[in-house]
């Protein structure tokens, strides 16, 4: 997986390291069915010195499609948690969908009314 993280008016990276590199293992068990020289993750650390809100932004390039995904918190953890999170639910709907799991879905029988006689 290519990686390319970066920080825009941050101070504490080593915080945000260790998270991130975390969700990064996470996800990367995921994707282990792509070619490592396919996957492009692009993320952007950012303050808004206004309201001092963190935000964290993540592209995710795969061959079959691009992903994006933003966490909007008070602290770089929790924007890095909410972005993460919401980049592997997206991850793993797109893998079903590859898969097809509309189709295999089972249907359930109709339950009928028992008669009393």
């Amino acid at each position: 997986m290519k990686l390319s993280i970066s920080y825009k008016h941050v101070d504490a990276r080593e915080t945000v390291d260790k998270q991130s590199e975390r969700h990064i293992a996470k996800l990367s068990r995921l994707l282990k069915s792509y070619e490592p020289d396919l996957v492009q993750l692009h993320g952007v650390f950012s303050r808004n010195p206004h309201n001092q809100e963190h935000s964290f932004s993540l592209n995710l390039s795969l061959p079959t499609g691009t992903m994006h995904a933003t966490g909007v918190g008070d602290t770089l953890r929790a924007s890095c948690k909410q972005a993460f999170t919401e980049l592997e639910v997206q991850v793993k709907k797109h893998q079903s969908r590859l898969r097809k799991d509309y189709e295999w879905k089972r249907k359930r029988p109709h339950a009928r009314p028992i008669e009393v006689s």
